[in-house]
This record gives C-alpha cells, structure tokens and sequence, in this order.
C-alpha cells in the first residue's frame, strides 16, 4: 500500500547501530550527526538509568537536528514517543532534546530512560512494566512457525550461535531473571517492544488532536540479535522475520483502532545490512582469507611508541577500519606521524583479504559519483575525528576475532536497506530503477508534513515518493 525502494542504502562506511539510527530521522551522515561508531555513540556515565539496570545513557555527542525537533518548532504541542529494545535505538533518531518520552529495555525485564530526560518513570509506562511481560515467557520455548518443509534452509548449521543451541526449538531459561536477560534474542521481544509502543500512544494520545502531527518512533532489535547469532541465511533468520511481519501487522491494525489510516504516515527501513559468515560466503574457494588480522601491524607501531615514553593506547587505536592517531602524542615522541602512518598502511595492503587503504586526504580527491568506497568513508568521518587513515575489507571478508554475523564496513551487503513510505499522499509500488538513501528520508517527510528543516540537509526529498509530485 506504499512505496517501496528496493535499492536502499547508508551512504557512509560505519555500518553499525549508532550511525545508522542517527541518520533515519536526520537526514545528515555521520560526518554531520558526530555518531561514528558504536562505542562512542550515546554511552554517558553523566546520565544513569532510572531505576539502574544498566549503562547510563543519552544523546549529549549528537549534534544537529531531527524531524522531532522540526515538528516542535511547527507546533511546540507536538508530542513524541521513541521506543526500542536498544538504548541507541531509541535515542539517536530523536536527537539531543531533553523534553521528550524516549524508553528502552533492560535486562531486568523493564522499559526505562536516562536521567537525560527524566528523574521518574511516567504512570503509563509503570503500569506497562508491572505487567511483566518478558517475565512471561520465562521456561518457554521459540519454535518454527510453519512446517520444516517450508524452510529452504537448513536447521543443522554448527557455524551458528558459536556451535551450542543452533537447533530448533530455542528454550528460553526458567529464571524468570535469566529470561528475560535472553529475551532481546527471541522474536517475541519484538512484540513486547511494540506492545510497549501501542501502550504509550495511547496513554499520550498521539495523533488524536486535529491539527497537530504527533511522532512515534519504534526500533525493533531482534532482527540484529538473531542475524548476529545465527547469520542471514539461517532458517532462524527466515523465521523471525515471518513473525515479525505478523508483529507489525498486528501493531499497524491496533494503532488504526487509535489514528485512523487515513491520518497516519508509516516510513521504514533499517540501521544497517549485514554479511553471511565468512566460512559460508567462501565455502568454495579453498584458501581465500575469512578474516583480517591488522594486529601485528598495529603492534609493532605502538611499540615503537611505548619505546619514546608514549601511551601508544591513546596515540594511535584501530575500530572497524579506521585508524585513530594524535599527532600531538607522536609530536612529543618525536616520531613523523605521517611516515608511519605510510608504514602502516603499506603493512595492512599487504594482509589477505584488505580490499585498500586510503589516507583521508587522499580520499577527498577521488569522484565519489563512481568510487563508493571513498565517498561512503567521507560521510561517515567528521573532520576533527582524527582518523587520518582508513582499511576497507573485501566484500565478506571479517575483522580478526569476529566470529558472529556482523556488518560495519561500507560494502554493499552492509550497507543495503530497505526504505518505504505509506499512507496519505505517498504513490504506490515498487522502485528499482534507482538508488536512494537513509539520509533522504527526513527530508521526504519533512516535504510531506509542511515543514521546513532547521539546518541543511545531505538527503534530498524523493519526489517519486508521493502520489502528486508536482504538488
């Protein structure tokens, strides 16, 4: 019932969580947003959990706007909602405003914030978390949803969930604590999360004043949890997502019961792509390389550092293929960064399965109309990251020590995902002719809602979107 963009993709290298979910409501890269990467996305000791149970958290690194904010500043009566499994998830697509409901899981089974945005739980999500869903399903079992015959994939693959539990069914434990601590790795944490959702629109009545365009963001986290443990083309995988579409079914017919269909605009799509196991991607070719090793390059160069008095740790540091270096650090040590820096690159060209190295410097003279790698790296970095040198793995190709499913690097797998719109003045059916981004989906709803961004955007509106364009 709406447009669906087959050729949808993150146009920056970081293809993680954090950078992903700062994009969707932004409409601006990494580069802009400052979330780069996972580790240093929304963790904030300054900002601890309401009622603990786990890391504190918030938005204080991103930097910019989000169509929140653009709503607000149309109507400060605006109300927004954001609600996912994954503190990131909820957080980054609502940006740095403090006066907003944004919850996320923990382990102890609850819905919580940060004291970001406040010191108390509101009465409807208490309520929520006394009903103890997640405790629920404490003993219980995650079994095919339809016969064994109708699965392509195979349910004996030792490769996944690191060779224990990668059978069907998947119970799981008794403890109702240790339940609900798994729980982010079964599909029905998904249909908590929604549930959680619906609860929370109807307690704050979004979209139920005539007049006003209330936002509700919904990050579900089970596809990553299941991906990274069984892989892509797991029959685990194939599951799942049949019961997440009967979720989503079940979410958008329930909502329709509080805002008419009529009256709400859906958009979708996802954090980042992934890539099968390395050991499934080269099955037949004996001898290609699986994973990447940098360390013993990157080893030798802060030794050399520790020898000149230098805390190599802080000079230079390496994360899904960038390569952190202060120029201050090898100043004091009186080493020129830049010639190891060449060494250092010259090194890693060398290792199986490194598709390039490029100096940044470099990379702003390439066309990024037809170098994708080199564009993609300039949007993820912001200026003063001081990452000054950057490795792209080979399509399939892991970093040392990954033995999940994974993603992060700007190859296509990565970085592919879908983007579609629905509901009152959008077009309908499938686009393939073209590739559009993640970033151009802000600015296609800020267009479809009136609105006017508070800063320049990367995306731009995909006009093919709705059904009149020329209005």
């Amino acid at each position: 019932e709406g447009t669906l963009y087959v050729n949808g993709y993150h146009d920056h290298a970081t293809t993680e969580t954090a950078p992903g979910h700062a994009t969707l409501l932004s409409g601006r890269f990494p580069r802009s947003t400052n979330i780069v990467r996972n580790n240093v996305g929304v963790p904030d000791k300054d900002a601890p959990l309401v009622g603990g149970g786990g890391p504190g958290a918030s938005p204080f690194r991103f930097r910019g706007t989000v169509l929140a904010d653009w709503l607000r500043a149309a109507d400060s009566t605006t109300r927004v909602l954001s609600i996912s499994r994954k503190d990131r998830g909820a957080i980054l697509p609502m940006g740095r405003a403090r006066d907003q409901q944004v919850f996320w899981y923990v382990n102890d089974g609850r819905f919580t914030t940060s004291r970001w945005y406040a010191d108390t739980l509101p009465t409807w999500l208490q309520r929520f978390n006394a009903r103890r869903l997640p405790q629920s399903y404490a003993g219980t079992a995650w079994t095919p949803l339809r016969p064994a015959a109708s699965y392509a994939e195979p349910d004996s693959v030792p490769l996944e969930s690191a060779g224990s539990d990668f059978v069907f069914p998947h119970v799981l434990p008794a403890d109702t604590a240790k339940a609900t601590a798994a729980l982010p790795g079964d599909p029905r944490m998904d249909v908590v999360t929604l549930d959680a959702a619906l609860a929370g629109a109807q307690a704050l009545g979004l979209g139920t004043r005539r007049g006003r365009t209330d936002l509700l963001a919904v990050s579900l986290s089970t596809t990553d949890a299941v991906g990274h443990r069984y892989g892509p083309g797991s029959r685990e995988i194939h599951d799942h997502l049949l019961r997440l579409d009967r979720a989503l079914g079940a979410f958008l017919d329930s909502l329709a019961r509080l805002v008419p269909r009529s009256a709400t605009i859906v958009a979708l799509s996802s954090d980042h792509g992934v890539q099968p196991f390395p050991e499934v991607t080269f099955r037949d070719q004996a001898g290609a390389p699986l994973r990447i090793d940098v360390e013993p390059t990157l080893t030798r160069a802060q030794n050399a550092l520790r020898a000149r008095g230098v805390d190599a740790g802080l000079a230079l540091d390496f994360e899904y293929g960038m390569v952190f270096a202060d120029s201050a650090a090898f100043a004091t040590a009186g080493l020129p960064m830049d010639s190891v820096l060449r060494d250092i690159a010259g090194a890693i060209r060398a290792v199986p399965g490194v598709a390039r190295v490029d100096f940044v410097r470099d990379l702003r003279r390439a066309d990024t109309t037809t170098d994708v790698i080199a564009r993609r790296w300039l949007h993820a970095l912001p200026p003063d990251l001081g990452v000054p040198l950057v490795v792209t793995p080979k399509p399939g190709v892991y970093w040392q020590g990954v033995r999940i499913a994974t993603h992060g690097s700007p190859n296509d797998a990565d970085a592919r995902v879908p983007i579609a719109f629905m509901g009152p003045g959008f077009a309908r059916g499938r686009r393939v002719a073209r590739t559009v981004r993640t970033v151009d989906i802000a600015p296609t709803l800020a267009r479809r809602l009136g609105l006017v961004p508070a800063e320049r955007l990367d995306g731009v509106v995909l006009t093919d979107a709705f059904a009149s364009p020329r209005r």
